[in-house]
């Protein structure tokens, strides 16, 4: 391919490799960085990401590198698929960067900082866009029908990306609430966790539709007290993630939450995964991040508990349902 718009996806995890998929879906050439050179040979040479999406095959118009500098060159657009506690880490590896669109979810523990917070510390000045919904990668990775929101203040760069990444199964509407959307696609992996821990104690479908609910009121609260917008909430990157993670068996929050209801330990089953359970370390880090704005995150708190083994499941469940009487 040639004359088309160039990309730098930076991260090739399952979301960045379908993201570059869908950019070279969408007339886009691509270059996907990985960080270990032997891992983006393997990938550059076999056409395809063994490890985290086997079988589907890489097209010609996207080229695998370790070479930040030859990842980057001549780029309209960089797309950071870099798991939040590793973004500042693989910022400083970078040379500069082109307008970048963040797809990272979470808070950043210790520094309890957003997405595109981290980026504007590590690389002031620079045009950020954020990128959610609800979206599983194999399925976009497929070319299956899907939709997110691309939030950002700069008009301009959401047009460009846009541009580069929509087509007729990836649909792309236009936010201008970032933080609102940030805090929506943290919190909903934490609300994932609980909802997959009622499924998997087996307390039924009521409790499940009850925790979701209550949790998206969670958010609402948070992204309003943060500056953001309730009814971003309501959107894609929100209510929209928030169903397809409390009730989707591939997102990988939820069957953590299904395995800590049935008993197992916490660890045992993140160290048989290779891909990041991104709500594990955003569940104490936006806990804390709420706590700053005087916000209380109830079911946050709980799967935070549970976490870290200050309550098993049966006490988190205690603990909200025993709650004072509030207000809807």
């Amino acid at each position: 391919m040639s004359g088309g718009m160039k990309i730098a996806v930076i991260g090739a995890g399952a979301w960045g490799t379908a993201l570059a998929l869908q950019a070279v879906r969408a007339g886009a050439e691509v270059s996907l960085w990985a960080r270990e050179p032997a891992r983006a040979q393997a990938m550059q040479v076999a056409r395809e990401n063994v490890r985290h999406l086997p079988g589907t095959p890489l097209p010609e118009a996207l080229q695998v590198t370790a070479d930040p500098a030859a990842a980057l060159s001549g780029t309209a657009v960089a797309i950071l698929a870099v798991p939040t506690q590793h973004l500042r880490a693989v910022l400083s590896l970078l040379p500069p960067l082109p307008p970048c669109v963040v797809v990272s979810k979470g808070v950043e523990t210790g520094t309890l900082r957003f997405p595109l917070e981290i980026l504007a510390e590590a690389r002031p000045g620079l045009a950020t866009a954020i990128l959610s919904g609800p979206n599983f990668a194999h399925e976009v990775a497929a070319g299956l029908p899907a939709a997110a929101v691309l939030a950002s203040t700069d008009s301009a760069l959401r047009d460009l990306a846009t541009a580069g990444l929509a087509s007729h199964a990836f649909r792309l509407y236009a936010g201008t609430d970032p933080l609102g959307v940030q805090v929506s696609g943290a919190a909903k992996n934490v609300a994932a966790i609980a909802a997959g821990a009622v499924m998997g104690a087996g307390l039924g479908e009521n409790a499940r539709a009850a925790l979701v609910t209550r949790a998206l009121a969670e958010i609402a609260r948070l992204a309003v007290a943060l500056g953001g917008r309730s009814e971003t909430v309501a959107g894609l990157s929100g209510l929209g993630d928030l169903m397809l993670t409390c009730a989707g068996a591939s997102s990988r929050n939820f069957s953590l939450g299904v395995a800590l209801g049935r008993g197992e330990a916490a660890a045992d089953v993140l160290a048989a995964r290779q891909s990041v359970t991104e709500g594990v370390a955003t569940a104490p880090a936006l806990l804390a991040r709420a706590a700053q704005a005087g916000v209380e995150l109830p079911v946050c708190a709980a799967v935070a508990a549970v976490l870290d083994g200050t309550l098993d499941v049966g006490g988190a469940v205690n603990l909200l349902m025993g709650r004072p009487p509030g207000m809807e």
